[in-house]
């Protein structure tokens, strides 16, 4: 991977190839942006760029590097126990599949790892053992003689173990070694890592490059277009879709089925019982297929809400199947919106802490009984419609 390689973020490259040419490589630098914003693209073109200095296609190092098997580049990643691994899983015990899942998602998700894996119903997370690895390699002399980098792709999932472990590594670490950060959110990793790495945000990527790379991997016109604009900005997100039609009607069917069921639940003893059935059907899912089913329900939301509004433009999700989103639209305003996306959010913050996830989403499912008779409130939408 080079900087040549990767979709937009153009401020963000040219601020960390200064650093290069300046020769002010920071001992740790955390990426913070969407895995489909380039996140874990950018950090490969860094780290290549760091460890194998001017690129040229005769250049060994970079011949290591496209291949993901450079000696002196190290990658830590969210892992879980599998029918294989049975106990204390590790980056290292992964690496084929990770090397593999690379270059087949280069813009994939945290979800699309644990699918890639087949452990859905799993959370992963970078543990002790982990870092107890990572601390012994970067005390070695690098294996070329300069520098070393250290990857770790979704750092908020180290336990707070590891990341104590690791904390003493990255405030002093060894000479010419670097410590790459990937992240989604800075604030969900310890203050006491934060502060001691330079930060990169990473930008939307712009609609049309998205549109452009989705034609030139074979979709239609007509498709990469709406695609492009329900992704906003975000490249992983519009290829998944692209791959995943199956999984998005279901999404949608579910979807379907819940508000139907939560808006004729009101009062009626019948219906709730119903709608428990629904929560217990989503709830023997895996635990990522929820949390993105969740998101999915947050995008429909936000679609209603646009087109209650008349914001046809902002609109990032239109219906595959017979449901109408104009008739769905008055339900949704500024007078319950707020709360809607507050308890989707919530409920995918204790399955995030695995909760009981039958309970939530049958709180989930009552409160959007409640929330979908709720009466709108124009100035709480222009709020709202102002924060996205």
């Amino acid at each position: 991977m080079r900087f040549d390689d990767i979709i937009g973020q153009q401020k963000q490259i040219a601020a960390l190839q200064v650093t290069i040419e300046k020769g002010r490589i920071p001992h740790a630098q955390l990426i913070e942006g969407k895995d489909g914003q380039g996140l874990l693209s950018l950090a490969l073109a860094y780290a290549n760029s760091v460890v194998c200095g001017t690129y040229s296609p005769e250049n060994a190092g970079w011949l290591k590097a496209k291949k993901l098997v450079h000696p002196d580049i190290h990658f830590v990643f969210p892992t879980t126990t599998t029918t294989e691994i049975k106990s204390k899983p590790s980056s290292e015990e992964f690496l084929a599949q990770w090397r593999a899942f690379v270059f087949e998602h280069t813009y994939g998700s945290e979800y699309d790892w644990a699918k890639y894996l087949g452990v859905e119903n799993k959370q992963g997370v970078i543990n002790v053992t982990d870092a107890l690895q990572l601390i012994k390699k970067v005390s070695l002399t690098s294996f070329e003689g300069g520098w070393k980098c250290v990857l770790i792709w979704h750092a908020e999932k180290m336990t707070t173990a590891a990341a104590n472990k690791l904390l003493k590594s990255i405030e002093e670490p060894p000479a010419k070694t670097l410590f790459l950060l990937l992240c989604p959110d800075q604030n969900q990793l310890l203050a006491t890592i934060r502060s001691r790495c330079q930060c990169t945000a990473l930008s939307r990527i712009p609609t049309t490059d998205v549109y452009n790379t989705l034609v030139g991997r074979g979709a239609a016109k007509q498709v990469a277009d709406s695609l492009a604009k329900q992704a906003s900005g975000d490249l992983g997100i519009a290829l998944g879709q692209l791959e995943q039609q199956e999984e998005l009607m279901e999404f949608e069917d579910w979807f379907v089925t819940w508000v139907r069921t939560a808006f004729k639940a009101k009062g009626n003893k019948a219906v709730v019982l119903e709608l428990s059935e629904w929560s217990r059907t989503v709830a023997s899912k895996g635990v990522e297929t929820q949390k993105q089913f969740l998101a999915y329900a947050i995008g429909f939301f936000r679609s209603a809400l646009m087109e209650h509004y008349a914001l046809d433009n902002l609109k990032t999700l239109t219906p595959k199947g017979d449901f109408s989103l104009n008739k769905f639209a008055p339900y949704i305003h500024g007078g319950n919106i707020i709360s809607i996306i507050s308890e989707l959010e919530k409920s995918n913050y204790h399955l995030e802490r695995n909760g009981n996830a039958q309970m939530i989403f049958t709180s989930l499912s009552f409160a959007l009984t409640r929330l979908l008779h709720q009466k709108g409130g124009i100035a709480i939408a222009y709020a709202f419609l102002c924060c996205l």
